[in-house]
């Protein structure tokens, strides 16, 4: 897939200023709600248009304003699946299915039927979406969006709905759908982990402009920007004074920290992932008491909050099966080579 975007709209308080080029099969915009990337996807969709700019999709131009290009949601060749799934309401899953395809009549029976087969849909075929249940809706929309034969398949949010355990198992049958189509795909989603799951590579989108983009595991290692390692989920930013080379002060933990990476001019933050950090049972470099104030537990891990010296916090997260020593003589390590330095 390739993918060239550089277009603007007016939304509001800010403006969708988004600028993206990329070859990946499967393509992550993620960001917190009203950052403007569901706008985006309906931008390429046709469902809205830009104020300025281009939208080009496999080399052809969907949009271009100053070549007056507009091609209709129809002649788009684009695939949308909705958070709501969009069923028709008064249609069984195979007349939704068959609503969908491409060709003769006797062409789209046979489509549709292939794909309730694939989709695991053949038993319910002749029920009306408000009798499926909402891993079968979403199957029922999915197998209408492939029916169509799309170019480019947009998810815009398409498991936010969803309960965990019903979630996870609709995003690996989804992969394996695109994969098993070879449809190209532009995934939208405010969850750091469904785009890590799905995608190869992401953007991350911050009030209207894609603020970080690179390879989808490149992008968390190594989010770059504060913003962008805050929306892939990096609990400990501090903002930093450069003493060296390869030392800094962070100011809200009031901390010297060594770093394995050169620091240049542009950093201005500095940020830890909280399984990154470690327990010591004496203090060192890169390490402060472990001042315990708060313990969160979840089912399957422990998240310890820690008062740092600067007066800020620290959140250190493991799983159930770890302990921390005692807060009376233990000490939290940052090590270097996991701090992350960000603009």
């Amino acid at each position: 897939m390739a993918v060239d975007i550089a277009i603007k709209k007016r939304l509001g308080d800010f403006t969708l200023d988004i600028k993206l080029c990329s070859d990946s099969a499967r393509l992550g915009i993620l960001g917190t709600s009203g950052c403007g990337k569901s706008m985006t996807l309906k931008c390429i969709a046709g469902i809205e248009r830009p104020d300025s700019g281009h939208i080009i999709v496999n080399g052809r131009t969907l949009f271009d304003s100053e070549k007056h290009i507009d091609l209709k949601p129809q002649k788009r060749r684009v695939g949308y699946l909705f958070q709501s799934y969009a069923l028709f309401s008064t249609m069984t899953v195979k007349k939704n299915i068959t609503a969908g395809a491409r060709g003769s009549r006797r062409e789209k029976q046979k489509r549709a039927a292939e794909l309730m087969e694939s989709f695991e849909l053949t038993d319910c075929r002749n029920k009306l979406p408000m009798q499926l249940s909402g891993g079968q809706q979403q199957r029922t929309a999915l197998a209408r969006l492939i029916a169509s034969e799309p170019e480019i398949v947009l998810l815009d949010e398409a498991f936010s709905a969803l309960d965990a355990h019903l979630k996870e198992r609709l995003q690996y049958e989804v992969l394996g759908f695109l994969k098993k189509y070879s449809l190209p795909a532009v995934i939208v989603s405010h969850d750091r982990d469904e785009i890590y799951k799905l995608t190869d590579s992401a953007a991350v989108i911050d009030s209207g402009a894609v603020c970080a983009y690179a390879d989808t595991k490149t992008l968390f290692e190594n989010p770059g920007v504060a913003t962008a390692a805050r929306i892939t989920g990096c609990k400990n930013i501090s903002p930093v004074k450069k003493l060296g080379e390869y030392e800094l002060f962070a100011l809200d933990w009031g901390l010297r920290l060594r770093t394995v990476q050169r620091i240049d001019e542009s950093i201005r933050f500095v940020g830890i992932r909280a399984h990154d950090i470690q327990a010591l049972k004496s203090g060192t470099e890169n390490s402060i008491p472990a001042d315990i104030i708060s313990v969160l537990e979840s089912p399957f891990e422990i998240t310890y909050i820690a008062i740092t010296p600067g007066g800020g916090q620290i959140w250190r997260k493991l799983s159930r099966d770890e302990r921390i020593v005692p807060h009376t003589d233990g000490y939290l390590y940052l090590p270097p080579e996991k701090l992350l330095l960000l603009r």
